[in-house]
């Protein structure tokens, strides 16, 4: 489980698998979702630049990132 920390109100799916080292690429991240691989919440994510915010649950196969505020 990897647990990141955001000061934003957002990020996108695309660029959170990126910075967390899930993917390499962004090319490798747009593959996943459209492979249906990728779940928000427990549900499939189609949308590649979905915003993700604090309290969301990314899950790609076995990993996990659980969104979190910073303080």
């Amino acid at each position: 489980m990897i647990e990141f920390d955001i000061d934003t109100e957002f990020i996108q799916l695309d660029k959170l698998l990126k910075v967390c080292r899930v993917v390499y690429s962004g090319g490798e991240a747009h593959q996943l979702v459209d492979d249906g691989q990728v779940k928000l919440n427990g549900t499939i994510e189609t949308r590649r630049r979905a915003k993700i915010r604090p309290g969301d649950k990314v899950q790609i196969g076995s990993e996990t990132i659980i969104v979190k505020a910073k303080k």
